[in-house]
């Protein structure tokens, strides 16, 4: 019995894109695209949102393929960052070149090449871990171009996208994750316990999105109310918060990066546990393939 590596990176890739859209798809969440509105983005729909995830399903499953079985190294990092900067190409092309999913790509492109090494078989802490041995090599053909993240990252002292990889996605790990596990013990809707994990995620998050449009004030005020709705459990303050993030320019794009990356991790964590009920991500399904 041997996996499918074609039909195993399929899965991966459709896993991948089915949580950016489930995070898209949560509503309300205070100053992001959702169903209800386009949040502090003028730039953005909830379709073009949609069609980017979509587009990037071919660069997931690429990665997917490429990392089945191998081991973290420098040129399997390289590997996986070229697809990713073919990902942004093919996103920037649905998109007009709108930045909607650069920072998922880098997120879940490496947690999708950490599942693939480990054959589906690593847990949610062998994938971060394995996630952060990637992220730590260098990307020697990356172009040295200066962006709104590398900016705020230089200018505040903060970890951004990239430290957070590099450190094994510790705030997924420590703050979304376990709030999302916990959400559900206490017998709260699957939306609301999302919506935990986000305001988490927002409430401890150095989120470069926010400092990038309003500085240590504007993630402060996220900080503190996101922390406040958490402390209520009125998810009604969601929508006047939402207000406000709008009001005040205020989009936590990091935090949503995070929560679908969380959201794509619990997906993994349900198949190991025997509890995913939805057939067609099954990770583990494994078929007979002529060798």
């Amino acid at each position: 019995m041997v996996i499918d590596k074609h039909l195993f990176s399929r899965t991966v890739a459709e896993m991948a894109v089915c949580s950016l859209i489930e995070e898209l798809e949560l509503t309300p969440k205070p100053g992001l695209v959702d169903r209800k509105n386009t949040g502090a983005h003028k730039d953005l729909t909830f379709q073009l949102m949609t069609d980017s995830a979509q587009s990037l399903k071919n660069a997931f499953e690429n990665i997917a393929f490429i990392s089945f079985g191998r081991q973290p190294s420098q040129s399997l990092r390289e590997e996986i960052a070229a697809i990713g900067r073919d990902g942004e190409a093919a996103m920037f092309a649905v998109t007009c070149g709108v930045n909607t999913h650069k920072g998922a790509i880098w997120s879940l492109g490496l947690l999708t090449s950490a599942i693939s090494v480990g054959t589906g078989n690593y847990s949610v802490e062998e994938i971060v871990s394995t996630a952060g041995q990637l992220a730590r090599f260098p990307d020697r053909q990356c172009p040295h171009t200066v962006t709104n993240g590398s900016k705020v990252i230089t200018k505040y002292g903060v970890n951004g996208a990239k430290g957070e990889a590099q450190q094994g996605f510790p705030h997924i790990m420590k703050i979304s994750f376990p709030m999302l596990i916990h959400s559900r013990s206490i017998g709260i809707t699957e939306e609301k316990a999302r919506l935990n994990a986000l305001l988490s995620l927002i409430a401890h998050l150095d989120d470069t999105c926010i400092l990038h449009r309003g500085g240590p004030e504007a993630l402060l005020f996220a900080k503190k109310q996101a922390a406040a709705c958490l402390a209520t459990n009125d998810y009604c303050l969601l929508y006047m918060l939402d207000s406000e993030f709008i009001s005040r320019n205020i989009s936590p794009g990091g935090s949503a990066d995070l929560l679908a990356a969380t959201l794509f991790l619990n997906k993994i964590h349900l198949i190991h546990k025997g509890e995913e009920g939805l057939n067609e991500y099954q990770l583990k399904r494994k078929v007979e393939a002529s060798v």
